[in-house]
Order: structure tokens, then C-alpha cells, then sequence
């Protein structure tokens, strides 16, 4: 099978990981919003910021480091597992011992017990990271989905019988916990690599000194993404920090959909291309574009309809969220068209590069975050997304110097859908105002969706027929029957 091939249906499996699992975890949050209390998605937010700051230590690059590099030695494989498994006991053995450190430096006693449970992750994760980092060397993708499919359809049927019978805030720690138990067993069930029990000094070091850049840039890219939510966590208190996290989750979800679709296999494919500078252009060309293609309309669109989505799909105690959501909806629009910068430092073997950019970022958020908080919720969320706009041509041009490509060049790609975007954003408002004496709510969100998307769909098929028709044929080479099933 051909790498564009591979890298195509990669590419469809992992819509159908992402989109499905993405969907049905929305679906559930949806549902949770409506039983649980904004304080209850505070605490979780809260532990989830101490749980994931530490998960950063068991990952250590690992993974990106035996997805890129080209000959791979059973002994990498033994020695990553091993050192993973001894490193997350540890860390679920730390957590659970300091758990009452950070319920005291937040003033919240119910972070001890919900930091405590949720630190057994780090003992789970420990047991999936080099089979899913395998699977996707493999463009495997179809397992990958099957097992966020499964874990999301058994933990958010868990979290919801929990939250319908009153637990309340243990509902949300029940849904991770079983979605990473679920996962395990589906990841172990279709993996034929079994590990030996042996460690090799010299093959750790060779995978630490390339994953230690990537756990740098992990680092640092925690207190890029986090700084807002441990400052509105501290300052502002838990109720308000729940109203920061729905926004929050919606970005991550819509983030997720739309370009972490494309950035699991770009990882894989650039990283076989690593030698083929032509080739790795021109799939990073068309894959910014091709995600720009759908992520533009849809954040663009996010931010013009927020107030409707938000009392549709919440209800109206989560009204405070609204502005937060538009907001962050413009970080969203960065990140689809930067997201692939990471995969392209990373398979060039250039990890020490997206460290420091993500050192330069943290820097600016942190500053930004600390001085705006003093002005309240909405501006962190202001401060956080000029951070990222900042960094972004500082970014590109690394990106432009690693591939020798025109900065100019790049940015041409994102031309036509930002214009289409726009022109369906002028066709939304004008439904909008036409619409708002004659239809509740509900009608006049579903109106202006469908007129947006006709509008858009149309302007595209004008102005760039060749981007529709490719767009076209994509779709089609990533559905059709795969004729070998056997992956080198």
C-alpha cells in the first residue's frame, strides 16, 4: 500500500476515533452539565490540572520517540514499557501522598479523595503507552478508535448512573477511570507485541536523550495551557473556575475534532517522509489546508452562535460561560492552522525546537495570565489567547526554516477558507436578523446552521473548485476497500 494510502485511511480511522469518541464524550458532558453543579466540574478541573501536570513524568517522549524513529529494536520496546510501568507506580504512590499539599494550597478538602482515586491513571496509562505508540507506527488506527469508542460508550455510561443517583462530583472521577480501564483491555486484546522483561541501558538513553526534549516542551506547554485554569482555580474558587472549564472542555472537544483528527497520523507520516523534503512539504501544505478547510467555518461559526448553542445545550445557568466560550473560540482558530507545526519539529528530529517555542509561550501566558487577573474571568481569557497569537509567526517561521518553505507560501493555503468562512459568518447574521421576531431560539440556531453551512459549501465551489474537487476525491481514497492488510 502506498504512504498516501496509508496515510489517508489513517486519516479516515481517525475521524472515526475522534469525531465518534469526541461526540460521545460530548454527549455525556451535555448530560452531566445538566445534573452536576458548576462547583462539581471545578474540583474535577482542579485535580485534573494536578493529575495532568504529573502524567507529563510517565509519558517522558517515549512515545513520540518510538513512533519517529526508523529502525526499532525489541529492546526499545521492553525498556520503554518497563521504565513506564516503574514510573507510574511511583507516581500513583506520590500523588496519593500529597494529595492533602494541594487541597491546602487551594482551600478545597474534597481535592484529597478525588486526587487520590484519580491518581491510579497514572498506574493504568503505564500499561497502554507503547502499544498505542505501535499501533499508530502501524497506521493502526481502526484499534486505536475501537478502543476510544468503547471506553467512551462504558465511562460515560458509568459516569451517568452514577450522577442520575446522586454521587454528584464522583460521577465525573467513575467516567475516567473506567474509560482507561475499558481502554487497557482493548489495546492489550488486539496488540500482538507482548513485553520481555528486560531493560536496556543503552536503548533508554538513546530513547530519553530524544524524549527528554519532547517531556521539556510537555512541560512548559502544561503552563502554557493550564496557567489560566490554576490561576482562576486560586484566585477566583472553584464555582467560577466550573464556568471556565465547560468553555475550556468545548475548546479541547472542538479542537480535537478538527485537528486532532489529522495530527495523530501527520506525526506517522512525516516522520516517514523525514528524508523526502518535496514530499513532507506537500503533505503539510495540504493537510493544514484540508483542516483549515472545515476548522475556519466551524470556530468562526462557534463564536457567532455561542449564545444559542450554550442555553440549547446547557441551559441557562451556564450563561456566564458565553463570552468565555467566543473568546477561547479564537484560540481555536490559531491552533487549526499550527497544531501540525509540533509533528513537523518532531519528525525532523528537532524536538529541542518545539521545547523552546513552547518555553516562549508558556513565558508570555504566564506574565499575560498573572496580569490580567485582577480584572477578573473574562480577561484571562483574553490575556491567554494574545499569548498564543504572539507566538504563532515566531512558530511558523521555525517551521518555514526546518522544510524551506515561504512563510508566504504557507499562508496562501489558509486564504480561501478564511474568506469563505467570513462570507458564511455576514450570511449567518443576516439570517440571524431576519429570523429573530419570527423563530424561538432553537429554530433560529438550526436555520442559521443549515444557511451558514449552504453558504459556505457554495462559496467554496466557486472561488476554488480544484480545493472542493481534491476535497472530493480525499473523501472517496479514504473510504474505499483496502486491498492490503498487511502494514510494514
Amino acid at each position: 500500500m502506498s504512504m498516501k494510502k496509508k496515510a489517508i485511511q489513517g486519516v479516515f480511522w481517525s475521524v472515526i476515533q475522534n469525531w465518534g469518541s469526541q461526540t460521545g464524550s460530548l454527549l455525556v458532558f451535555l448530560i452531566l452539565a445538566r445534573l452536576l453543579q458548576p462547583k462539581d466540574f471545578g474540583l474535577v478541573a482542579l485535580s485534573n490540572l494536578f493529575i495532568t501536570f504529573i502524567n507529563i513524568f510517565l509519558t517522558q517522549g517515549f512515545s513520540q520517540a518510538l513512533i519517529q524513529r526508523q529502525k526499532l529494536d525489541q529492546e526499545h520496546l521492553d525498556t520503554a514499557f518497563w521504565t513506564q510501568v516503574a514510573i507510574g507506580f511511583l507516581l500513583t504512590t506520590t500523588s496519593f501522598i500529597t494529595a492533602g499539599w494541594v487541597a491546602n494550597l487551594f482551600q478545597e478538602p474534597q481535592l484529597i479523595p478525588l486526587i487520590r482515586c484519580l491518581s491510579m491513571m497514572f498506574f493504568l496509562n503505564a500499561f497502554s503507552q507503547v502499544q498505542i505508540a505501535l499501533l499508530k507506527r502501524k497506521f493502526a488506527f481502526k484499534t486505536l478508535a475501537t478502543r476510544a469508542l468503547f471506553g467512551i460508550f462504558m465511562g460515560g455510561f458509568v459516569g451517568v448512573v452514577m450522577a442520575i443517583a446522586g454521587f454528584g462530583v464522583w460521577s465525573l472521577v467513575a467516567q475516567e477511570l473506567v474509560y482507561q480501564g475499558v481502554g487497557i483491555i482493548v489495546l492489550w486484546r488486539a496488540s500482538d507485541w507482548q513485553p520481555r522483561f528486560r531493560v536496556s541501558s543503552p536503548h533508554f538513553e538513546e530513547l530519553f536523550h530524544f524524549g527528554v526534549h519532547v517531556l521539556g516542551f510537555q512541560l512548559v506547554n502544561f503552563f502554557n495551557q493550564r496557567t489560566d485554569t490554576l490561576l482562576i482555580g486560586y484566585f477566583l474558587g472553584a464555582k467560577t473556575l466550573g464556568y471556565y472549564a465547560i468553555a475550556q472542555r468545548i475548546l479541547e472537544v472542538m479542537t480535537q475534532l478538527l485537528v486532532g483528527t489529522s495530527n495523530q497520523v501527520a506525526l506517522s507520516t512525516f516522520s516517514r517522509l523525514q528524508t523526502d523534503l518535496n514530499r513532507l512539504r506537500e503533505a503539510f501544505y495540504q493537510v493544514t489546508q484540508l483542516t483549515s478547510l472545515i476548522a475556519f467555518p466551524t470556530f468562526l461559526g462557534m463564536i457567532t452562535l455561542t449564545p444559542e448553542l450554550v442555553i440549547l445545550l446547557f441551559g441557562k445557568q451556564w450563561l456566564p460561560s458565553i463570552p468565555i466560550m467566543q473568546i477561547l473560540a479564537l484560540a481555536g482558530l490559531l491552533r487549526s492552522v499550527s497544531f501540525f507545526n509540533e509533528s513537523v519539529f518532531i519528525a525532523m528530529g528537532k524536538p529541542a525546537w518545539k521545547f523552546r517555542l513552547g518555553l516562549l509561550n508558556a513565558i508570555l501566558n504566564v506574565i499575560a495570565c498573572l496580569v490580567a487577573v485582577r480584572w477578573g474571568l473574562m480577561a484571562i481569557a483574553v490575556a491567554y489567547v494574545i499569548s498564543d497569537y504572539l507566538v504563532f509567526p515566531i512558530s511558523q517561521w521555525a517551521v518555514s526554516q526546518l522544510i524551506q518553505t515561504p512563510i508566504l507560501t504557507y499562508l496562501r493555503q489558509l486564504i480561501v477558507p478564511l474568506v469563505c468562512a467570513l462570507i458564511m459568518v455576514v450570511v449567518i447574521l443576516a439570517v440571524k436578523y431576519l429570523l429573530r421576531d419570527l423563530l424561538n431560539s432553537q429554530a433560529s440556531l438550526v436555520s442559521c446552521t443549515v444557511m451558514g453551512a449552504i453558504a459556505y459549501g457554495l462559496t467554496i465551489r466557486w472561488l476554488a473548485p480544484k480545493l472542493w474537487q481534491q476535497s472530493l476525491e480525499l473523501v472517496a481514497l479514504a473510504i474505499s476497500p483496502n486491498k492490503s492488510q498487511n502494514i510494514p
